[in-house]
């Protein structure tokens, strides 16, 4: 099989593109931190009633003025409907100032109603909770450790998590730069991409491991891996447009509330399949040379 672009006689480049994208987030996730949501921070429920049926998006046309169009707004029905009189909004914690100037503005623009509930929840993740994801994550980690071992070799196993923790570091120091909203949709994209990414590491790691079983004396492993790498690259660049066209419509076309959940997957997904194809594999390079130089130095040693 003849290669015409050499993936990795690059890679150097490929560990490159990923630190100028790493480094930058994790500056702004240290002196800016996150812009969490109020499934993390709390907020405040408003229960409204209007004497008419009312939409969502009259509701959030007036929820925008004071930057709050992100709030979840639910239509108190049993049936699926564009419009209700009952209305149910959860926003970021309010000021009674604030409060008091957003009941005016739906009075006003939307009509007039009544209020049946006003009151200031807790945040839906705690501290516990929050550990108890970390935890799972890095048990979740260990046992893919544990399968790729036992599948291929510990050298893949490591790479595969590299990888991810490659994943991980550039949509959470994107949406830090960003300051884009963090709820539990964007906890769910970041699981979504664990498993993709690792699911598109093992493929190409697979046609490594088979490659590796007729490895020629005369083909390099640079040569190896880049064939492998290009063979399985179709099934790779299908596989990740077939998602991004599903992600990127329900972008575009999606409501508000569904907004940060999409961009974050359309960010996964992309750094999930070029941490598989540009950086798993490349790592494994780097890690065998080192290691068969280190053995070569040790029989000269001998010697």
């Amino acid at each position: 099989m003849t290669v015409k672009f050499d993936v990795v006689n690059k890679r150097y480049w490929w560990f490159a593109l990923s630190f100028l994208v790493i480094i930058p987030g994790l500056i702004s996730m240290a002196m800016h931190g996150f812009n969490l949501g109020i499934d993390f921070t709390g907020g405040t429920i408003l229960d409204l009633k209007f004497a008419q049926p009312v939409s969502v998006a009259e509701v959030r046309d007036v929820l925008k003025d004071f930057q709050l169009e992100g709030s979840t707004i639910q239509l108190a029905s049993t049936e699926q409907v564009e419009k209700a009189p009952g209305v149910l909004i959860r926003t970021p914690v309010l000021t009674e100032e604030t409060r008091r100037d957003l009941l005016a503005d739906l009075d006003k623009k939307v009509g007039s109603f009544d209020v049946l509930r006003v009151e200031k929840v807790g945040a839906v993740i705690g501290s516990e909770l929050e550990r108890n994801a970390i935890l799972a994550m890095v048990a979740s980690w260990v046992l893919i450790v544990g399968y790729m071992t036992y599948r291929f070799e510990f050298k893949f196993a490591v790479c595969g998590i590299l990888a991810l923790i490659h994943d991980v570091l550039v949509i959470l120091g994107l949406f830090s730069i960003m300051y884009k909203e963090i709820d539990t949709t964007f906890i769910a994209a970041l699981l979504t991409i664990i498993g993709y990414s690792i699911t598109d590491t093992i493929v190409i790691f697979d046609r490594i491991r088979e490659n590796l079983k007729t490895h020629r004396k005369e083909e390099t492993i640079h040569q190896l891996v880049n064939r492998s790498i290009w063979q399985s690259m179709t099934r790779s660049i299908y596989t990740v447009l077939t998602v991004l066209f599903a992600v990127v419509s329900l972008y575009v076309f999606g409501g508000e509330t569904t907004k940060n959940f999409s961009l974050a997957l359309i960010i996964c997904f992309v750094s999930g399949a070029y941490s598989s194809i540009f950086n798993a594999s490349q790592i494994w390079v780097t890690w065998r040379e080192y290691a068969d130089k280190q053995r070569q130095l040790a029989k000269m040693g001998a010697k």
